[in-house]
């Protein structure tokens, strides 16, 4: 049923024979798949997904509950839903349906379920940094001075202990710091210590680091010209809702910053599917949504098409649900005051079909049947249809264990992620910084030491040839006080740092830079 220029979605009309497709060519206009949980959000997404691979359309998705690794695999007529399958694609007319595997890469931020993720935490930068740890404004702040005080330094921060260790520099530095940046507040510094440890009480030390995700490795297609659908493992990640809304965000962010510009291509570059995107927006700053809106708003030029799936349609802000143009809405469930609001805004966004009552029909379409309502020609909205969405040709739920890590060790990219790379960076720098003033410490006590034993010896030479005790006491107590207080200083520290309580106190003072990763 997909033609050339367009997929098809499923059947629509008054005995669903009508086809309901998504035009490529306005594929990049954004979308959304609402409805209410065990409605039917996951199949469209898969179906979507096969679709666009089909196409030659890479496709980025998060598989929240692991149902989605059945992309890899095909479907089977052994499958108990064999039958209604074939039942549903013959009242929609889908003549040539079939079970097929589609080419997947398994990405996991934690590296257990697929490739790992990683990026530094310079790409995440201080705005989305922020979001993800919860910072007050002044916290955010101290933030952004540690950003540009590690640029001016040429300090990389690419993994949590840079960026600990360059927090604990401007503790140390602060007031210097302060002359050009502003006051810098201890306390402030010590809260975001906390958060950083909370991140890794998460995991989050793991997605910090290097080789960095080159965005690239996800934009591809195979030599026979399907789009590779990459899947990331999300149930783990769910866990951390902010880390994981703020990982999507950051790649949203990234694509936008390294794609070039395309205009109207004839179909997308990637589509993009935000699962779970009310966690985007729960408890947001301004600041954060403006930066959604901007990048949703912006990034269709750079030919990303941008598919947001949520239970419900005002679970994303008005000002980016009205740029997404390409709808399925699955059944809602109009138990509670807001439920009942949540039903007629969502029917308001569909463009009226006299057939039937759009708010009537968002509360009794069945499971796998939605209303659609896609871009048409010069991009007007087609009339809202009762759709009968098509079969998976994958196999519909989870795939096995081993059938996982068959999938991953085929991967075009196996092997480049696996292995941490840990190079030179802010921890590093500033640890051999600590080691270099502790030893210019040590060397000066040492010169201190051997002039005093000879302002010693010199006053005894004296006193022993008879002159004035009280001269040469004078000399003496001259050559101790022409000691500057940071030689006074430098040498009560060099001792310090040969006991063990020295080093726990250096370790204090530095961030741990002494100690081991």
């Amino acid at each position: 049923m997909d033609s050339k220029d367009r997929i098809f979605v499923g059947g629509g009309g008054a005995d669903y024979s009508e086809p309901q497709s998504l035009i490529l060519k306005y594929a990049n206009r954004h979308g959304l798949i609402a409805g209410a949980t065990g409605t039917g959000k996951t199949v469209t997404l898969q179906i979507l997904a096969e679709s666009f691979s089909n196409k030659g359309v890479p496709v980025f998705l998060s598989d929240v509950k692991g149902d989605l690794a059945g992309l890899a695999k095909a479907g089977s007529p052994d499958f108990k839903l064999h039958n209604a399958f074939m039942k549903r694609a013959g009242t929609i007319k889908f003549d040539d349906y079939g079970y097929d595997a589609f080419p997947v890469t398994f990405w996991d931020l934690f590296g257990k379920q697929g490739h790992p993720v990683r990026t530094t935490i310079s790409e995440m930068g201080p705005l989305l940094l922020s979001r993800l740890m919860e910072l007050s404004e002044a916290q955010e702040g101290v933030i952004n001075i540690a950003f540009r005080m590690a640029d001016e330094e040429g300090l990389p921060l690419l993994d949590l202990k840079d960026l600990r260790a360059m927090l604990v520099w401007l503790g140390e530095n602060s007031s210097e710091v302060a002359l050009e940046y502003g006051s810098i507040s201890k306390s402030s510094i010590g809260a975001i210590q906390r958060r950083l440890l909370v991140l890794e009480n998460q995991g989050a030390s793991s997605f910090f680091g290097e080789p960095a995700l080159n965005l690239s490795d996800m934009i591809s297609c195979t030599p026979g010209g399907q789009g590779r659908i990459n899947i990331l493992a999300a149930d783990k990640l769910m866990q951390a809702p902010r880390l994981y809304a703020t990982f999507l965000l950051w790649m949203l962010s990234e694509l936008f910053e390294m794609l070039p510009e395309v205009g109207d291509p004839d179909k997308p570059k990637l589509v993009f599917f935000f699962d779970e995107a009310h966690l985007l927006f729960d408890d947001a700053p301004k600041a954060l949504i403006d930066k959604v809106e901007q990048v949703a708003r912006l990034i269709r030029s750079k030919g990303v098409g941008v598919y947001f799936v949520t239970q419900n349609p005002d679970d994303v802000p008005d000002d980016i649900l009205g740029q997404l143009g390409n709808r399925v809405q699955h059944a809602l469930r109009a138990f509670t005051p807001r439920d009942q609001k949540a039903l007629k805004l969502a029917a308001a966004t569909f463009r009226t079909n006299p057939r039937f009552d759009t708010a009537e029909a968002i509360k009794t379409v069945g499971v796998g049947e939605a209303l659609v309502s896609t871009l048409m020609k010069k991009g007007m909205p087609s009339v809202v249809e009762r759709t009968l969405i098509r079969p998976p040709s994958s196999q519909l739920g989870p795939i096995t264990g081993t059938e996982r890590k068959v999938v991953i060790a085929s991967s075009p990219v196996a092997g480049f992620y696996e292995a941490t790379v840990d190079r030179i960076s802010a921890y590093e720098k500033l640890a051999k910084r600590a080691k270099d003033a502790a030893r210019e410490v040590e060397k000066a006590d040492a010169v201190a030491v051997k002039e005093e034993q000879e302002a010693r010896e010199y006053n005894r030479a004296r006193r022993f040839d008879g002159k004035s005790s009280s001269r040469g006491t004078t000399t003496g107590k001259r050559s101790s006080r022409s000691d500057s207080i940071g030689t006074v200083f430098a040498k009560s520290f060099a001792r310090q740092l040969g006991t063990k309580a020295g080093q726990s106190i250096i370790r204090g003072v530095l961030g741990s830079l002494f100690k081991g990763r």
